[in-house]
């Protein structure tokens, strides 16, 4: 387990947040990473932290972390993200910075925890009935969001039921059902072994 970042108490909460992300960058300790990204995504929660998140580039942080083959800085990463995207500062930077791509990933994620973020974030980075980022609600998005909409999971059927609702056309939806309709999911993969012969 990591310990405290060794922080003089009198350099305030800019310097704290300095100390952990110097000591998640310099940290070779997976335990102490993910530590350390989960206080990082706890202070994304409070608006008072926002500045200092940017002027840190703890924005960047948590989308460099999608990428990372560990499931639990994955998931402390885009639930940082989902905690600071309400502003508007913070939701255009990860717009610009090609964050988009990186959240969708995180809807096949076998973390129950990393799905509920992502779906939430793509909500906080949409505007009820705006295009001005169409990949928010590409086919595939929309297409996952049904079968999400399945889900006997409560919290993630529900979420993506507003999101079919409130952030994606009629048409949308209609489309991406019918590609449903035509597409293969759900028709079992042959076996890999040969039928025996009588």
């Amino acid at each position: 387990m990591a310990q405290k970042p060794k922080v003089d108490p009198h350099v305030g909460r800019l310097g704290y947040l300095q100390a952990l992300v110097t000591e998640f960058q310099e940290t070779e300790s997976p335990d102490a990473k993910e530590q350390v990204l989960a206080n990082l995504a706890n202070f994304a929660y409070d608006p008072s932290n926002y500045q200092y998140l940017r002027q840190l580039q703890v924005v960047d942080l948590f989308l460099d972390s999608l990428s990372e083959e560990n499931e639990t800085l994955v998931e402390f990463a885009i639930g940082g993200l989902c905690n600071l995207c309400s502003d508007r500062a913070n939701k255009d930077h990860i717009l610009q910075a090609g964050g988009i791509p990186l959240i969708t990933n995180c809807l096949s994620s076998p973390n129950e925890e990393t799905v509920l973020s992502a779906v939430t974030t793509l909500m906080y980075l949409s505007s009820p009935g705006a295009s001005s980022h169409p990949e928010l609600t590409s086919a595939p998005v929309v297409q996952c969001m049904l079968r999400f909409s399945l889900s006997a999971n409560t919290r993630l059927r529900n979420l993506a039921q507003i999101f079919l609702e409130d952030y994606c056309s009629p048409s949308q939806v209609a489309e991406a059902r019918s590609w449903q309709a035509h597409s293969a999911m759900g028709i079992p993969l042959p076996r890999t072994e040969a039928p025996q012969q009588p």
